[in-house]
């Protein structure tokens, strides 16, 4: 006897989250803490890659591939700045002074030569939908419509690009 697809229950993949890097506020080691000091419970099924696992259309393989891209992405801060900048504002040496250029830390620039080699490793027909899905958040339908592609042309292309960049990781 098999289950229909309607009575399955869709899989919550929870994880715990920590918010604070490696330490707390304070400054001191989190190591003699069994949880972080703020973490937070996500549902990892929630992104549109996630929906996709859950529902058998990409390989745990392909998962943490995208899983990975994301990260790079998002700890080299590549999305966009939606709230004001309360940094101070620069002082120019002369009237009409340039700003200073942006002082990236090291592991932000090692995070974005990581992204920008794995989504050249895609390719570049490859790389719209990867980022609209992975990095971007969009549903497959959103970006399937976006591109001008026909339905359900995504998946496919998609998990190519995620074998690819999966292959790229050596995952």
């Amino acid at each position: 006897m098999t289950k229909s697809r309607s009575s399955a229950r869709p899989v919550r993949l929870l994880a715990e989250r920590s918010l604070s890097a490696e330490a707390a506020p304070g400054g001191t080691a989190l190591a003699h803490k069994s949880r972080p000091a703020r973490s937070v419970v996500v549902n990892l099924a929630e992104s549109p890659l996630g929906w996709l696992l859950s529902r058998g259309h990409v390989s745990r393989r392909q998962y943490d591939a995208g899983e990975r891209l994301r990260h790079d992405w998002e700890r080299a801060q590549l999305s966009a700045r939606v709230t004001m900048s309360w940094d101070a504002a620069p002082v120019a040496r002369g009237r009409g002074g340039a700003a200073p250029a942006v002082d990236l830390t090291g592991s932000q620039l090692d995070a974005r030569r990581r992204f920008d080699a794995a989504v050249a490793a895609a390719g570049p027909g490859l790389a719209d939908i990867l980022w609209r899905v992975v990095c971007g958040g969009e549903g497959m339908r959103a970006a399937e419509t976006a591109l001008g592609w026909p339905a359900r042309a995504g998946k496919l292309v998609l998990s190519l690009a995620l074998d690819r960049v999966a292959g790229y990781y050596r995952l």
